[in-house]
C-alpha cells in the first residue's frame, strides 16, 4: 500500500463522528475478543484430553500389539517370538493370556478380567508410577502374586498387606457333555494378591494381572496367546518397527499402534472438537456481523466523502482498500486481545488449576489444557478469512457510492 492510501484512510478516521458507528465498532472488537478466547479455551482442553488419555492408555497398553485379525486366540511357539524378537527395534515381546474369569476373596465375589502376562512384563516399567499399594511382584520364591487393579480391591476389600487369605480365580470350562459332578464345570486356582494398581476406573475395577504360567494352567490355554505385547526401542521409528513387524507376522495378524488399539475413542473425541470449533466459529461470524454494519453504514455516512476522493482521482479498488483495511483492523484488534486473553486463561488454569473437575476420584484434579500454536494459526486464518467475507460488500458499496452532486 502506497503513501496515498494511508492519508486517505487518516481522512475517513479524522472526519468519523463519536456516533454509533463508534459503538457497534466498539462491540465488534469485543464481540470477537471473547469468541476467540473461547475457542482458544475450548481447543485448549480437548487438547489436554487428549493428552491425558495417551498418557493412561500408554500406562496400561503396550506400545505395539500383535492379535489374530480374526478369532481370539493363537498357537505361539519360541520360533515365532524369536522371529519377533529379531526385528530391529523390539526391545521387549510378552506373551499374554487374557479372558474373563470369577473371582472370590472371603465372601466377596465379581467377574474380572484376567491378564496372564509372561515374566518379562514387569521389565516394561507400564505399571511403576502407578502402583498404589504392595508391591509389583508376579513370581517370589516359588509363590504365584496378582497385581489387582484398585477397583477390585475395594469391592472385594483384599488387604495385599496381611496375606492371611488368597484370592480365589475360577474359569468356567466349555462342557461339550453333560456331566453331574459341579466341579467339572469349573477351573480352580488361588493365588496371593501382591500389589495394588490406580490408573483409570475402567482398568481398575476390572482387571488383574497374573503370571503367564498360572493363567495357562487356569484357562488351559497351551501354547495359545491372545495377543503379544511389543516394546520398542525410542531410537527407532514405531512405524518403521510396525511396518517390519507386519511383514513378519504375516496378513494373519494385526499389529497395532496404542492409538489405532483405541481408534474409536480418539475418532470421537476429534469429531467432537470438530463440532466445537465449528459452533464457536459460527459464534465468531455471528460477531463479525457487528463488522459489516459498521462498514455499511461508514459507507452511508461517508458518500460525500468518497465523491470527492473520486473527484481527487481515486479508484474503485483504492475505496475497497480503506474499507477492508478498516474491517481488518477491528477484526485484528479483537483477535490478538482474544488470543492473548484465551492463552492466559490456558496458562492460569495448566499452572494453577482454576477450574476443578468437581469429582473426588477424578484421575486430575483439575480440566487438563494443553496450548498448542497450531490452533492459534488456524484460529487467526479463520478470523481472517470471516473479515475479508463481512467486508467484502460493504467496501464494494462504499466503491460505488461516489456521486458529483455530492460535492
Amino acid at each position: 500500500m502506497n503513501l496515498s492510501f494511508f492519508i486517505a484512510r487518516r481522512y475517513f478516521l479524522s472526519k468519523r463522528k463519536k456516533n454509533f458507528i463508534n459503538i457497534i465498532s466498539f462491540l465488534s472488537v469485543i464481540g470477537i475478543a471473547f469468541s476467540t478466547a473461547a475457542l482458544i479455551i475450548v481447543l485448549s482442553v480437548f487438547n489436554g484430553l487428549e493428552g491425558l488419555l495417551r498418557s493412561l492408555y500408554s500406562s496400561f497398553d503396550p506400545e505395539l500389539k500383535i492379535e489374530l485379525a480374526k478369532g481370539k486366540s493363537f498357537e505361539t511357539s519360541s520360533e515365532f517370538i524369536e522371529k519377533i524378537k529379531a526385528v530391529e527395534g523390539v526391545k521387549i515381546v510378552t506373551e499374554v493370556i487374557e479372558d474373563y474369569a470369577y473371582v472370590r476373596y472371603r465372601d466377596a465375589d465379581m467377574v474380572v478380567t484376567l491378564k496372564g502376562v509372561s515374566d518379562n512384563f514387569l521389565d516394561q516399567h507400564r505399571l511403576d508410577q502407578h502402583l498404589a499399594e504392595g508391591q509389583l511382584v508376579l513370581k517370589d520364591k516359588g509363590l504365584d502374586f496378582a497385581i489387582i487393579g484398585r477397583g477390585v480391591q475395594y469391592a472385594l476389600s483384599v488387604s495385599v498387606t496381611q496375606n492371611l487369605f488368597p484370592l480365589q480365580v475360577f474359569y468356567i470350562k466349555s462342557m461339550k457333555g453333560s456331566s453331574l459332578d459341579p466341579s467339572q464345570l469349573y477351573a480352580r486356582k488361588v493365588i496371593e494378591p501382591g500389589g495394588v494398581f490406580s490408573i483409570e476406573k475402567n482398568y481398575d475395577e476390572n482387571y488383574i494381572f497374573v503370571p503367564l504360567q498360572f493363567a495357562q494352567e487356569l484357562l488351559n490355554y497351551g501354547d495359545k496367546r491372545t495377543s503379544l505385547e511389543v516394546q520398542t526401542d525410542k531410537k527407532f521409528d514405531l512405524r518403521i518397527i510396525q511396518q517390519k513387524l507386519i511383514s513378519v507376522v504375516g496378513d494373519d495378524f494385526k499389529v497395532l499402534t496404542n492409538e489405532e488399539q483405541h481408534q474409536d475413542l480418539y475418532r470421537l473425541l476429534k469429531i467432537e472438537k470438530l463440532f466445537t470449533f465449528v459452533a464457536l466459529i459460527l459464534l465468531i461470524l455471528v460477531a463479525s456481523i457487528n463488522i459489516f454494519f459498521s462498514l455499511m453504514m461508514l459507507a452511508l455516512d461517508k458518500k460525500k466523502d468518497i465523491s470527492i476522493l473520486f473527484a481527487l482521482g481515486a479508484y474503485d479498488r483504492f475505496i475497497q482498500k480503506i474499507f477492508l483495511s478498516e474491517g481488518a483492523l477491528i477484526a485484528f484488534v479483537g483477535a490478538v486481545i482474544g488470543l492473548l486473553l484465551g492463552g492466559a486463561i490456558c496458562w492460569l488454569q495448566d499452572r494453577f488449576g482454576l477450574v476443578g473437575m468437581g469429582m473426588e476420584n477424578a484421575i486430575v484434579s483439575s480440566y487438563p489444557v494443553k496450548l498448542r500454536l497450531t490452533d492459534f494459526l488456524t484460529t487467526s486464518l479463520v478470523i481472517i478469512g470471516i473479515t475479508l467475507l463481512v467486508s467484502f460488500y460493504p467496501a464494494r458499496l462504499a466503491a460505488r457510492s461516489y456521486s458529483v452532486e455530492r460535492l
